[in-house]
Order: structure tokens, then C-alpha cells, then sequence
């Protein structure tokens, strides 16, 4: 067992300010289920029928489910204090995502502008992440 233990055990230590080295998290993967989430609703209003209507629900509220996934993985994993030191507004900007994601928003609701006002907060996150890349 203390073989098996010795070959396991890592040889060199990495540091990093995220789970794992940097380039694993992206914005991307938030906003591409977003933008489903916005073509969805658009479909659903376009179609009358209710069985196809039934299913756009269901795969909407997944969806909308994978954008409140993927911002919490961004702002518990990758943003960290010296980033809210940076830029103040990130907790309030992830807390209106989060809840545009939400059954008050996206999930809860079929109207396309709610996805576009999701897509637009996923946005700005997006351009902070990226500065805080630069740096």
C-alpha cells in the first residue's frame, strides 16, 4: 500500500489562483447556452404547437440551468478578492446573471428580451474576465 501510496503522491506542487492552472475557465461556455436559452424562447413563440412548445420548456429550463451553472463556477472558482478589489460591481453583476438565469428570469419565462438581457450581463462579465486575464 505505501508503494502504491508513493506513486501516487505528486512529485511537483502547482500554484494557481484557480482550481487548476489558468485556461480552463471562459465566459463562453455561459453565453453559449445563454444564446440557446434566447433561440429557444424565439422558437417557442413562433410555434403553436403544444407538444413542441412542452419540449422547448423543458430544454430551455436545462439550458437556463447551465448558465446559472457556469457563472457560479466563475465567481466561486476563478474570480478571486484582489479581482472584486478591481472591479466592485462583479458580486452585483453576478447576482443579476444568476437571477436572469433564474425562474424569475430565463427559466421562469418565454419572452426573448429576458435572454437578451441575460446574453448583455454575461457580457459584461465577459470583458472583465478577460482584463482580469491581461494582468
Amino acid at each position: 500500500m505505501k508503494v502504491l501510496a508513493r506513486l501516487l503522491t505528486p512529485r511537483t506542487t502547482v500554484h494557481a489562483h484557480c482550481d487548476l492552472p489558468c485556461g480552463v475557465y471562459d465566459p463562453a461556455q455561459a453565453r453559449i447556452e445563454a444564446e440557446s436559452v434566447k433561440a429557444i424562447m424565439e422558437k417557442y413563440q413562433a410555434n403553436d404547437d403544444p407538444a413542441f412548445r412542452a419540449r422547448a420548456l423543458f430544454i430551455k429550463e436545462q439550458r437556463a440551468e447551465l448558465v446559472k451553472h457556469h457563472l457560479w463556477v466563475l465567481w466561486t472558482d476563478y474570480f478571486k478578492p484582489n479581482h472584486l478589489e478591481k472591479y466592485p460591481q462583479l458580486h452585483q453583476l453576478f447576482w443579476e446573471a444568476t437571477k436572469l438565469a433564474g425562474a424569475a428570469g430565463a427559466k421562469g419565462q418565454q419572452d426573448p428580451a429576458v435572454a437578451q438581457q441575460l446574453l448583455d450581463k454575461i457580457a459584461e462579465i465577459d470583458k472583465i474576465f478577460w482584463e482580469t486575464k491581461q494582468g
